[in-house]
């Protein structure tokens, strides 16, 4: 691990050294030597990571040379802060730093070499001999091309097979089916306990989603517990998910409702309902306790599943009722034989073990014992590897026997899937620790957090972002990383750690000084970690001032209403639903800052200063208070994301995202990739085509008469992959005949705003996988001009069409989600045989002339859900009675007011 911080660090070097020449006279030298010093450095950290450290001693010169490491970094961070204060103060500030204060940068600059010059004698001094010092000559080289090849080699469909989850689970799932629908009309409490990777959560996951199940009880709700939960956030997860499960809106108010409201609200609505709630990691007997006063017997025969380490006293713990436990069965020979298989020959013949790696298989199999996550991670390790991989990593696999001999044995094979990732996937691993336990973790965000730590290697034919998903998509495909959510296309959308692995990770981002967790009122003053994340706090953070080697700042805790400012470094500020309501000055003197996220807090304004922060990347002010944008944003030319729109939440209205307005230099910023949201003025059209790097962007405020700019604007648009235009208001046309052709590369496409006709356009959107037209209006019919779009998957249509009938009667073949909203005259749906084969999601809502089920709804085999909201009653009636063979064959049937 320890060669990663040296690589980052050596990669910054050469950054700075290529980009910031002019501000290095007088350093340069020193930090050139420091250069080669650290190059030399990380090939001795490399082969000493890959043949592992045996003696305390050899342990203690590793940890010595990353801690040099990371003092040439503070040296080289701090200098440049110093330096670069003359950029972000204005002409003024200029002069004073070039006459008043020249004699002080002076001082700063020799100050800065002789530390340099010191801590270069130092690590010289180590060891005579360079090449002794560092092992050059032992140098073998790494796996990362080959685990890079992994990737490439292979469909991203490997990636999602679910079938391994499934080994040896069918009697397990009966056994609990047939505990929760016995007829008993008491509460029952099916308890599930194992260790940690046993299979708990799987179990209960695939029980719960069965079919039969879902239909047995009138609502449903999954809450995974952390250790350090709130009881009023428990109570709200459990209100919205019951409501969801029944598609109903949750109570308007429920964000402010206090513990008493929470317990009456969930009290009422579980009255005389047959409820199931699985209480999904479950860790002491608290939470049980609290939650029973909302959970009582109504003698309906609701069921309560709970899984958990603990068996003597959670899985034991009475609340009211019969009470099953099950405990989790580790793997049979044959079941963990499969698994393995599934994981580590996935590409072979029929998913068999070739021959000559049999034996060896067999043992690692066999040291698994029958855990199902370290037999997943295991296989994921072995996969392509060749004959003398297998021997070495065979003869490497040595237990660490301690009080849980299986957990030990886990780690083992965990650390082990862990020290075989290339040196970024380290960092960005290790990093994931430090969002909560169990915490969905969006992609996006993830990727923007890597970015901004500087875990992404440039990489000439990529973008940033490209080659940081790919990390991403790596690590799931490792089993290091599990995916919770995807979205309609199978693209991850959110991901999470399992616990062992964070606690894996976490204690290595500890001793590594990498970063740490705060979950209480410790005092963390001597911490020198280059990260911190706040879990849990009574809302202040004095104890956090005095770290000048912090890096970054992150906040998963809704209580924090102060900020920490002791380190001038911070690269990373992430205060997401923090209700912090004035942001101090201080702030925008983080000349390193690269990322800042103020999502979901109170901030109502961005003051002029913000443009100071001259290496900020992502600006995130998502569902906040802010209004206008200052015009200073337009010097951030470093800004890559900018993230300003909220949604209104009605989908029937037309207005229904909205955004701050944004200073017409904002088209100043030539590295900006994502706008999220930009409201049209002036001659802003004409000057958007200066952003050449723009992949999204939504525009809102547009008029008929900008038609011709809009689409010369969008027709340079060559790396567009989402575009999102918005008209000023419902009666606006909106008017695209002038545009050639849309952008080669775009994905998705949302227009909002009245269409006079089809654009003529819209068949050459090959690359095309979403469209929504919302408020189109269109009296022509849609349907002839898209349905040959080879990659079209998700359509929604909002009030876009005023005919009486839509006849899908060719085409729409990798269609998996439709929805149809406030068609007010539709009146008739056809589905011809053969079209639509892959749709899996139907959904009508707000269309009242419609009295019948789609004609050919059986021809869609593949159909699992169908959704039908605020629609007549005669459609209700006729898909319950009438057109119920109709629609039989369709798993999930909902109907909602």
């Amino acid at each position: 691990m320890d060669q990663a911080v040296v690589e980052l660090l050596t990669e910054n070097i050469i950054s700075i050294l290529s980009n910031e020449a002019s501000l290095l006279w007088g350093v340069r030298d020193a930090i050139e030597d420091i250069k080669d010093e650290l190059i030399s450095m990380r090939s001795f950290l490399v082969d000493a990571d890959r043949k592992g450290v045996g003696s305390e001693g050899e342990k203690t010169w590793v940890t010595n040379v990353r801690d040099m490491a990371y003092d040439v970094e503070d040296i080289i961070d701090y200098f440049m802060y110093h330096m670069n204060r003359q950029r972000i103060g204005g002409r003024s500030s200029w002069i004073l730093h070039h006459t008043i204060y020249f004699p002080k940068n002076l001082w700063v600059r020799r100050k800065t070499a002789t530390k340099i010059q010191k801590i270069n004698g130092k690590i010289k001094g180590a060891i005579p001999q360079r090449n002794q010092r560092y092992g050059i000559d032992r140098i073998e080289g790494t796996s990362s091309k080959d685990n890079q090849k992994w990737v490439k080699r292979h469909a991203e469909s490997s990636l999602f097979f679910e079938e391994d989850e499934l080994v040896g689970i069918e009697k397990k799932r009966q056994l609990i089916m047939d505990w929760l629908m016995d007829g008993e009309p008491h509460l029952t409490v099916i308890s599930i306990v194992g260790m940690g990777g046993s299979g708990k959560t799987t179990l209960a996951a695939n029980t719960y989603n069965n079919d039969d199940v879902k239909k047995h009880f009138d609502c449903c709700a999954w809450i995974t517990i952390s250790q350090a939960y709130e009881l009023e956030d428990v109570l709200r997860s459990l209100i919205m998910e019951f409501h969801e499960s029944r598609k109903e809106t949750n109570p308007a108010d429920l964000n402010s409702m206090n513990y008493r409201l929470l317990i009456k609200t969930l009290v009422n609505y579980l009255e005389k309902k047959r409820y199931l709630l699985v209480l999904d990691d479950v860790w002491d007997t608290n939470l049980l306790d609290e939650v029973k006063v909302s959970l009582r017997d109504s003698c309906f025969g609701s069921r309560i599943i709970l899984t958990t380490r603990k068996e003597d006293d959670v899985a034991c713990h009475q609340m009211g009722g019969k009470h099953h436990i099950h405990k989790m069965e580790l793997l049979l020979t044959e079941e963990a034989w499969e698994l393995f298989c599934k994981k580590a020959f996935s590409s072979s013949p029929n998913g068999s073990c070739p021959p000559e790696l049999k034996s060896f298989a067999q043992e690692l199999v066999r040291k698994c014992d029958g855990l199902p996550l370290a037999i997943a991670a295991l296989g994921s390790l072995m996969y392509s590897k060749n004959m003398s991989e297998w021997n070495e990593i065979y003869n490497s696999l040595n237990w660490s026997l301690c009080k849980n001999p299986k957990l030990e044995a886990v780690k083992s094979i965990l650390l082990l899937s862990f020290n075989d990732l290339p040196y970024q996937l380290k960092h960005c691993f290790l990093y994931c620790s430090l969002f909560p336990e169990d915490h969905e973790i969006r992609r996006k965000r993830l990727i923007k957090l890597w970015m901004a730590e500087g875990f992404v290697e440039q990489d000439k034919r990529s973008m940033p972002e490209e080659v940081a998903e790919s990390y991403l998509l790596e690590l799931i495909f490792r089993s290091m990383l599990q995916v919770v959510r995807r979205n309609e296309f199978g693209r991850p959308k959110r991901c999470k750690m399992h616990d062992i692995l964070r606690e894996l990770a976490l204690s290595i981002s500890e001793r590594e000084k990498i970063g740490v967790v705060h979950v209480g009122r410790e005092e963390m003053t001597e911490c020198e970690a280059r990260r911190i994340s706040i879990h849990k706090t009574d809302g202040e953070v004095k104890s956090f001032t005095s770290m000048p080697k912090l890096r970054s700042f992150l906040v998963f805790n809704k209580m924090l209403k102060t900020l920490p400012f002791g380190s001038k470094m911070l690269r990373v500020l992430d205060l997401e639903d923090a209700p912090i309501d004035d942001l101090p000055d201080e702030l925008f003197k983080l000349f390193n800052l690269r990322y800042l996220n103020l999502r979901g807090t109170l901030v109502k304004e961005l003051p002029k200063s913000v443009g100071r922060l001259q290496n900020l990347q992502t600006l995130d002010i998502r569902d906040t208070k802010v209004e206008i944008l200052p015009c200073e944003i337009g010097e951030l030319q470093n800004l890559r994301h900018l993230i300003l729109h909220q949604y209104t939440g009605n989908w029937n209205d037309f207005k229904f995202v909205i955004g701050p307005r944004a200073p017409s230099n904002i088209c100043r910023l030539k590295n900006l990739q994502v706008v999220t949201y930009l409201e049209i003025k002036g001659d802003l059209l004409k000057q958007i085509p200066s952003m050449t790097q723009l992949t999204m962007i939504v525009l809102s405020n547009v008029k008929a008469a900008d038609e011709m700019d809009l689409c010369d604007s969008i027709h340079n648009m060559k790396l567009m992959r989402c575009l999102g235009i918005v008209v000023t208001n419902a009666e606006e046309t909106l008017r695209m005949d002038a545009l050639s052709s849309p952008p080669t590369n775009l994905q998705k496409l949302v227009l909002a705003g009245k269409l006079e006709k089809v654009p003529k356009w819209f068949h050459s959107l090959q690359s095309l996988t979403a469209l929504a037209l919302h408020w189109s209006r269109l009296e022509e019919d849609l349907l002839p001009h898209i349905a040959a779009l080879p990659h079209l998957g998700h359509l929604e249509l909002s009030n876009a069409y005023v005919g009486k009938q839509l006849c899908f009667s060719t085409g729409f073949l990798k269609l998996t989600a439709f929805n149809i909203r406030n068609l007010p005259q539709l009146n008739e749906i056809i589905i011809e045989k053969g079209v639509m084969p892959n749709l899996k999601s139907l959904g009508i809502y707000s269309c009242m002339e419609l009295k019948a089920a789609p004609k050919g709804i059986e021809n869609l085999q593949n159909l699992q859900l169908l959704h039908l909201q605020s629609v007549s009653m005669e459609l209700q009636n006729r898909i319950r009675e009438v057109d119920s063979p109709k629609v039989q064959h369709i798993p999930a049937i909902y109907i909602s007011k």
